[in-house]
């Protein structure tokens, strides 16, 4: 684990620099835990550290770094970690059911017209005849776990392809692309600035964009304990507000492209600090702005992306019938799109 604190790193810079807003809730210094994973989509947390935003609202932020989702999970029911932002995950969901989690926002989404998550094949599958995902059928797909948001993509798309899938669980991301260059899996999704710098470099070959598939879709979420959401209510409202803030300096500077060049180049060497840090800046930029996918306006949450997969862990019995959104989704903090 990486640990960084918000007001050591602010420590020099004066006490005027660490005054809470006028306005903010009466915390002070609260700490808090964000799990995270060393992904651009994760940048909303990255900026509302670096740019003092958790600190305007009375929270001394750590972050608890993870290689996957379902571990992020587990440590936030266990309550090693107060807030996280991953994907829907069968994990998850069998916590919310024990009243251990809940989805209390959206992250990253899927828009038409920015670059998303893409469908890569081998190289040695990409050869042998797998150039579009209608030709899917019989292949091998990549995933961290069963259960997984890379089964859940697979699953759908194969679904549209009329396809059969055989899925390998590789338990890392890591993992996953020594496989895929290997050629000992033959497909695999994953956001664009991972998907773009092995594309690049010639190590996997693209075949398709998951929007294609799955337009609208919620990639990821932001969670917390369910005893966070129903009894720590200021500072769970906190963390959405700082974390809202800085989804909104980083779509402006490098989703929008409103906030000017200066604004975008100050934006890569922030996120730089948490993602591709053994590359140099020049090497690691690229594959960071190509990362920038929409991260939701106020922490929104797409309910019919939640619904769709909800519905699918059901019938792959992943889950429990039983389970609603209601289960999931603290709906008085998440604001519906």
């Amino acid at each position: 684990m990486t640990t960084f604190t918000r007001r050591g790193a602010l420590g020099l810079a004066g006490g005027a620099a660490v005054l809470p807003l006028l306005g903010a809730p009466a915390l002070a210094n609260t700490k808090t835990t964000v799990g995270a994973l060393r992904f651009t989509s994760h940048a909303a947390s990255f900026v509302a550290f670096e740019r003092g935003y958790f600190t305007d609202e009375g929270l001394d932020v750590d972050f608890k770094f993870f290689e996957a989702a379902q571990p992020m999970a587990v440590a936030i029911a266990s309550r090693d970690a107060d807030f996280g932002v991953t994907s829907i995950t069968g994990g998850l969901i069998s916590l919310a059911e024990k009243g251990a989690a809940k989805v209390i926002g959206g992250a990253l989404s899927e828009e038409k017209g920015i670059d998303g998550q893409m469908i890569l094949a081998s190289n040695a599958a990409y050869e042998a005849g797998l150039t579009a995902p209608d030709q899917l059928d019989g292949k091998t797909f990549a995933v961290t776990q069963p259960g997984s948001s890379f089964h859940y993509m697979g699953a759908k798309i194969a679904a549209a392809e009329g396809a059969s899938l055989s899925f390998k669980p590789l338990q890392k991301v890591g993992a996953i692309i020594g496989a895929m260059k290997s050629g000992q899996v033959d497909a695999w999704t994953i956001v664009p600035h991972i998907g773009k710098a092995l594309t690049g470099g010639g190590a996997v070959q693209q075949i398709g964009m998951v929007a294609d598939y799955l337009p609208g879709y919620q990639v990821t979420t932001l969670f917390t304990s369910a005893q966070n959401a129903e009894n720590d209510r200021a500072k769970t409202e906190a963390f959405l507000r700082a974390f809202s803030r800085g989804a909104d300096d980083f779509n402006a500077a490098l989703v929008d492209k409103t906030a000017g060049d200066d604004a975008a180049e100050e934006m890569v060497k922030l996120v730089h600090k948490y993602v591709y840090t053994d590359r140099p800046y020049d090497k690691a930029k690229p594959s960071i702005v190509n990362g920038a996918m929409r991260i939701n306006k106020n922490a929104a949450l797409n309910m019919a992306s939640v619904e769709d997969q909800l519905g699918w862990f059901k019938s792959e019995g992943l889950v429990k019938d039983s389970i609603t959104t209601e289960t999931l989704v603290d709906s008085s903090y998440a604001e519906a799109i």
